[in-house]
């Protein structure tokens, strides 16, 4: 007996379990558990490629072209087409060179009929943005009432820092249009993709990423009415006709509940949300991420950490979650087509085409549960295809199976040829496909141990071809990704095979799922360690290019890296010593930056940290340990300011007043390190950005006191006295007097604070025989009263002003004539848009005898000496 596709199959080989009598593709396959490997196929099959990327490329075009020309380009490939094809009909009778001679006349015929299939479906579906009342409404910003249909699962915006405030979050979600009416006009039936934007929770209940809006809770497919202003759409080249912004309107107005589907699907993401309720806080919060994509709990400290190792790729369900699904049903995934060989279906005796639809029915329930995302219908749709090849009994090699899915998925939603998240997950799939093998057959041919190098070979490659896209969009290069993605790499696979157990038994058995979470939260306690260790490497990245000719630029690099690479694997000692150098550039030990950069200066008092338009100061306590005098709006810049100083260990955080703009990287300055207290000003005000730095305190247990004029304390050579603001005075003391007022002075009562600038916690700080005065944001009320409370004469003559509100124009001239510095420091941020500093402030100052420094022109500032002697240094 011969198989039609293979070499000669004897009669008295076993079956596998499969029966008597093999299949074709059973004997093509092998012969039993462990044996040989399979016949090698002959060449890569790449006919479909350029088919598929033709129709990418014609429609991520098409869909912001003219209609006239999208029919014009639809004609003429459709004719030219059909006219090749046409001629290639003969073909089928001549001799079988005359046949392969015509396979370049059918390729051209096959792409330029793609091309005219992308082309009318992008057409088609970049005209739907245009038809229909909406598109017009939008630009007439016009009030409507709308009936809408869900087509995404809520997010909430992550808070970012705009000023001294947060901006207010918001929850996004994509939704359809299905009717929409003009107050007194009549109610018009249409259907527009639009973008709804609901300002819901006010700052103070989502400053930490967090709401409980009762929007979040809907799901796809319900139906709202909702009173609503029209926009037009933020940005071109998006599946978005308007945008919806609905304004605070309470509990959202259902009038279709979601389908069956849906509801399933929900109930098995709550499920899991309450099965990880009892874990500690990152595997809680990466676990529904691992497995559903459910991001909801990802603070933007972990998010930010994720970012910096190029792990983002294991919160958005993709093709790894899949495969490793496949591979529990089917086997691993190099042995597809020897499904006979591993995997739970033939253990459990389940046929060959059984498993395919099996997987079909897996695929399906797949795409319900993690929602269809470009990245998941992309490997929901490879799959489907390898397994219609596994159903029919035909063997195909997984690059055509990828240009196939990549083809028909373009054809059917041509809006995912625009989207980054496909074109990454198509990318990685291919780098996994072509170049991991090579490089892991490489790398087993120098010695390296197979399970090593096979992981090596998948991480790198995948790495090599991705990087230039994730660098056009975050402008940075990962050094740590290869590594950290490696070392994640084994704990994804647990944590998500037990992740989906849980999801799977949570509607049933809720303990039985809370125990499974309780296993996978080792695994993604692992992988949430990696990320952080990883993001906390001061040379994990660099700044790139965020452009299009930055990625290439980065590609040509690469491609240098791998041949040079290649050269160097031969020589065991140059590796090892390149190995070290880049080991050493990621670490960056202190000892040998500050040799090689000479920061942080020798003998620091000071630093005053360059994050933007914001306050972050360290006040050098010891080796290792500083006090930290405001955080910054950014926690990644004041986290990078205090690795490059070496701090680990803070006494204390001071905090002048609750402004974003000085209190929002507080998650940065308590990445890592041993703090010992939080000291606030008591104007708790805003009352957000209050409660989230107490939030931040109690999970870490920190205490948290508040400062008052006369406070003193030391550390090591440090000292330092709070010089505002002063104790409030008890409400039923009129005849309060403040601590400190000399005998018979008239005491001075402070004013109220007009704002939480004016209650700031200002300082002098004596330090190595140097006395530097901290205002933080005071305005000109508070500096009088400062200029003539108990502490007046000590603020005489200092050696360093910390200019208040980042030299802003609003200065009591009073104060800066009594402190009269020698040095004077304003942070503020490059171009920032409040004008700061004012050119008024900055000659009052000069005017005074101080040198004048800015950290927008200068970056970190490092203030030494000693004994009256005083040097600053530049990062």
């Amino acid at each position: 007996m011969r198989s039609p596709s293979g070499p000669p199959v004897r009669q008295d080989e076993p079956a596998s379990g499969l029966g008597p009598t093999r299949s074709p593709v059973h004997a093509s396959s092998g012969t039993r558990l462990g044996t040989a490997r399979p016949r090698q196929e002959g060449p890569t099959d790449l006919r479909l490629v350029p088919p598929a990327l033709a129709a990418w490329g014609t429609a991520a075009l098409v869909l912001d072209a003219h209609p006239a020309w999208a029919f014009g380009l639809v004609t003429g490939c459709l004719v030219i087409g059909c006219l090749v094809a046409v001629g290639l009909l003969p073909s089928a009778r001549r001799t079988r060179r005359a046949r392969v001679a015509s396979w370049p006349r059918a390729s051209a015929a096959a792409l330029l009929l793609c091309v005219a299939a992308a082309a009318a479906s992008a057409g088609l579906h970049g005209a739907d943005l245009r038809r229909g009342p909406v598109p017009g409404l939008a630009r007439e910003y016009a009030t409507v009432t709308a009936e809408v249909e869900l087509s995404s699962d809520p997010r909430l915006t992550r808070p970012k820092v705009r000023g001294d405030h947060v901006a207010p979050t918001a929850v996004l979600i994509d939704a359809d249009v299905l009717r929409v009416q003009v107050a007194g006009g009549t109610a018009v039936t249409t259907r527009a993709p639009v973008l709804v934007i609901v300002d819901t929770a006010p700052p103070g209940r989502v400053a930490d990423g967090r709401g409980r809006s009762p929007w979040l809770g809907l799901l796809p497919s319900t139906r709202l009415r909702v009173s609503a202003r029209l926009a037009p759409a933020m940005t071109g080249g998006d599946r978005v006709a308007a945008v919806l912004r609905v304004r605070d309107q309470g509990e959202p107005e259902v009038v279709g509940e979601p389908s069956g589907p849906q509801r399933f699907a929900g109930r098995l993401r709550a499920g899991l949300r309450e099965a990880t309720d009892g874990l500690p806080a990152d595997p809680r919060a990466l676990l529904p991420g691992l497995v559903v994509g459910d991001t909801s709990r990802i603070t933007p400290e972990l998010e930010e950490a994720f970012k910096e190792t190029d792990l983002t790729h294991t919160l958005a369900v993709s093709g790894a979650n899949f495969t490793i699904l496949l591979a529990l049903l089917l086997g691993p995934p190099g042995l597809a087509q020897h499904v006979e060989r591993r995997g739970l279906a033939p253990r459990l005796g389940i046929s060959l085409r059984g498993t395919a639809v099996l997987g079909g029915v897996l695929s399906l329930g797949f795409v319900i549960v993690c929602r269809p995302d470009p990245s998941v219908v992309r490997a929901a749709a490879c799959g489907a295809v390898a397994l219609l090849a596994l159903a029919t009994g035909r063997r195909r090699s997984m690059i055509p199976a990828l240009a196939t899915a990549v083809l028909l998925l373009v054809l059917y939603d041509p809006w995912l040829a625009r989207s980054y998240g496909f074109l990454l997950s198509v990318v990685a799939t291919g780098a996994l496909l072509t170049l991991a093998p090579r490089w892991s057959a490489g790398l087993r041919r120098r010695g390296v141990p197979p399970r090593l190098a096979e992981a090596l070979g998948a991480a790198a490659a995948a790495q090599a071809l991705c990087a230039p896209i994730v660098a056009v969009l975050s402008a940075r290069v990962s050094l740590v990704a290869v590594p950290c993605n490696l070392l994640a790499e084994f704990a994804i696979a647990p944590a998500t095979v037990l992740g989906f157990a849980a999801l799977a038994t949570a509607p049933v058995a809720m303990p039985v799922a809370e125990a499974l979470a309780w296993c996978a939260h080792w695994p993604a306690g692992w992988i949430a360690r990696i990320a952080r260790a990883g993001a906390a490497l001061p040379g994990g990245g660099v700044d790139w290019p965020g452009s299009w000719a930055g990625a290439a630029l980065l590609l040509a690099a690469t491609l240098v890296v791998v041949l040079v690479g290649r050269r160097l694997l031969g020589h065991p000692w140059w590796c090892a010593a390149w190995g070290l150098l880049l080991a050493l550039a990621v670490v960056q030990p202190p000892p040998l930056t500050r040799a090689v950069t000479g920061w942080p200066p020798p003998g620091w008092r000071l630093v005053m940290c360059d994050v933007g338009q914001g306050d972050a100061m360290v006040l050098a306590a010891g080796e290792g340990t500083g006090v930290v005098v405001d955080a910054g709006p950014d926690p990644q810049l004041v986290d990078h300011c205090l690795r490059s100083l070496g701090i680990s260990t803070i006494p204390l955080v001071v905090l002048t007043h609750f402004h974003a703009d000085h209190v929002a990287g507080l998650p940065g300055v308590l990445r890592g390190r041993a703090v010992g207290a939080i000291e606030t000003t008591g104007f708790e005000e805003p009352a957000d950005q209050a409660a989230f730095v107490r939030r931040l305190a109690a999970v870490r247990r920190i205490p948290v006191t508040r400062a008052a004029a006369g406070e003193q304390r030391r550390t090591g050579e440090l000292s330092w006295q709070v010089v505002w603001p002063p104790p409030g005075p008890p409400p039923d003391s009129p005849s309060w007097t403040p601590p400190g007022t000399p005998p018979g002075v008239l005491p001075v009562r402070p004013p109220a604070p007009e704002g939480p600038n004016d209650a700031s916690v200002a300082m002098l700080v004596r330090t190595a025989g140097l006395r530097l005065l901290l205002l933080g944001d005071l305005e000109p009320p508070a500096q009088r009263a400062l200029a003539r409370s108990p502490a007046a004469e000590a603020l005489e003559g200092v050696d360093v002003l910390k200019v208040a509100h980042h030299g802003s124009a609003y200065q009591d001239p009073g104060l800066i004539r009594r402190a009269a510095p020698r040095l004077a420091l304003i942070s503020c941020g490059e171009d920032n848009s409040y004008g700061h500093p004012a050119p008024g402030t900055v000659a009052a100052l000069r005017a005074g005898g101080a040198a004048v420094l800015r950290t927008d022109r200068d970056g970190a500032l490092a203030v030494a000496g000693g004994g009256g002697e005083l040097r600053v240094a530049r990062d």
